[in-house]
């Protein structure tokens, strides 16, 4: 991933890493817990992956890569799924990468994804999460799942268009009889939550707790 990974993992090897304790953690409530740690929303869309990793941002006083800011570069200036498109998404992803690697060790960072198996693509980015986690881990995994109403619903919000979201509820029909399985189930730290009746605040602080016990194991 660059220069700055083989920096951090230099420097990270005769590094005395801070005890976890919270009287002597400057940041409150589950910063410390959560420190190095990569935390994936993993869903198709109208889930509530942004408005969810924005509140757990928050919570867990961390950094959100939303899976739009990476892509919204390689939609408005190429084609579709050309070289270009793809090249122009990895060229993103590495410059974020090398900015990841630089961020204070306690400062969590939150991504939205939509990875599943059975395709090409997607491996490669699991793969690339999987080598920042190296540097930055544990990998935390959550996937987010809506039944078809609420999912309808939610894919149509006016909102989505400001982020070239894609808001035919089509899609969602689509994705909920035929779609492909999302990966994460065979990670050992994986949460899958049923976000239906769940406002994002709920979600987020559901996530919070679980991934504080999984830091704090």
């Amino acid at each position: 991933m660059g220069a700055a990974r083989n920096r951090h993992l230099a420097s990270s090897k005769g590094a005395k890493q801070p005890v976890r304790e919270a009287g002597g953690c400057k940041r409150a409530g589950f910063a410390w817990i959560t420190a190095l740690m990569i935390i994936v929303l993993n869903g198709y869309p109208g889930t509530g992956k942004l408005t969810i990793g924005r509140h757990l941002a928050d919570r867990l006083q961390g950094r959100l890569v939303d899976i739009h800011t990476i892509y919204n570069l390689a939609f408005a200036l190429t084609a579709f799924k050309s070289e270009a498109f793809y090249r122009t998404i990895r060229a993103v992803q590495a410059l974020a990468d090398d900015l990841i690697l630089e961020l204070p060790p306690d400062v969590p960072v939150i991504f939205t994804e939509i990875l599943t198996h059975g395709s090409d693509w997607g491996d490669e980015a699991h793969g690339r999460l999987l080598d920042l986690a190296k540097a930055r881990g544990p990998l935390c995994m959550v996937e987010l799942h809506c039944d078809l109403t609420e999912n309808e619903r939610r894919i149509q919000h006016p909102d989505r268009e400001l982020s070239r979201k894609p808001r035919d509820p089509g899609m969602a029909r689509r994705n909920h009889e035929r779609a492909a399985v999302l990966m994460g189930a065979d990670l050992p730290d994986y949460l899958r939550l049923d976000v239906t009746h769940m406002t994002a605040e709920g979600a987020s602080a559901a996530i919070a707790n679980w991934a504080a016990k999984r830091g704090s194991g």
